[in-house]
């Protein structure tokens, strides 16, 4: 999860999140060598009291300036499109949770069984126990094997929501009356915390979700006890 003065993204949890950390980072050295360039041209021409005839009116340069931007942009785009493709691709889920935005907490469903579903509420700063954050823990997580394709469908009850969770890479808009779905595989067990990222009104701030990535034995009895308890 992301700490105090940290700079760069949270560690990545799930394969996409990975490809986009390393799309993040050849983009950006793309965009320091421009900047490098267009700073060592201003300074020269800035500096320089010479004057190269040559290049005030020459066909060459033009011919370089304007192809050299056309290469740059396709060696953006094709990783980018391939990563886009990749978040689209949904591949026989072994699991799919339906998740409900409410004003202003978060309802799953599990599709999968008969009756396994429940309400995710934060739980307030003073009922906190040592070691838990504020304004991200809630009272029930939604529970996950590791290293499976899990499905989300995402939709609202009330108003815009938006189901986010930054170290998987996942970020689905929840509009009422639509059904949106995302898919994400984590690559380790552990908790992961994200919150609505679409402004839903006065307690936007207070609806935040966390995802509990366990062994596939750990979910099976997590399950079992949760239906027992229904």
């Amino acid at each position: 999860m992301a700490h105090p003065s940290q700079l760069g993204f949270q560690d990545a949890a799930s394969p996409v999140m990975e490809e986009l950390l390393h799309f993040h980072d050849h983009a950006l050295m793309i965009v320091f060598l421009i900047s490098t360039l267009v700073l060592y041209i201003i300074v020269a021409m800035v500096s320089t009291k010479l004057t190269n005839k040559f290049i005030l009116d020459s066909q060459e340069i033009e011919i370089i300036w304007t192809l050299l931007p056309a290469i740059i942009l396709i060696l953006i785009a094709l990783p980018s499109l391939r990563i886009l493709y990749l978040m689209d691709e949904i591949n026989d889920p072994h699991l799919t949770i339906k998740a409900m935005g409410h004003q202003w907490y978060w309802s799953y469903e599990y599709t999968d069984y008969e009756d396994l579903g429940f309400d995710s509420y934060m739980i307030p700063t003073q009922d906190l126990t040592p070691g838990q954050f504020r304004l991200l823990e809630t009272d029930h997580r939604m529970v996950i094997p590791v290293e499976s394709p899990i499905r989300v469908l995402v939709s609202a009850e009330d108003v815009l929501h938006s189901w986010a969770v930054p170290s998987l890479g996942v970020k689905m808009d929840a509009v009422p009356g639509r059904l949106n779905q995302v898919a994400f595989i984590t690559s380790r067990t552990g908790v992961f915390y994200g919150q609505c990222s679409e402004i839903c009104g006065a307690n936007h701030s207070f609806m935040p979700i966390v995802v509990e990535a366990v062994p596939l034995e750990h979910f099976e009895n997590w399950s079992s006890l949760m239906l027992q308890d229904a």
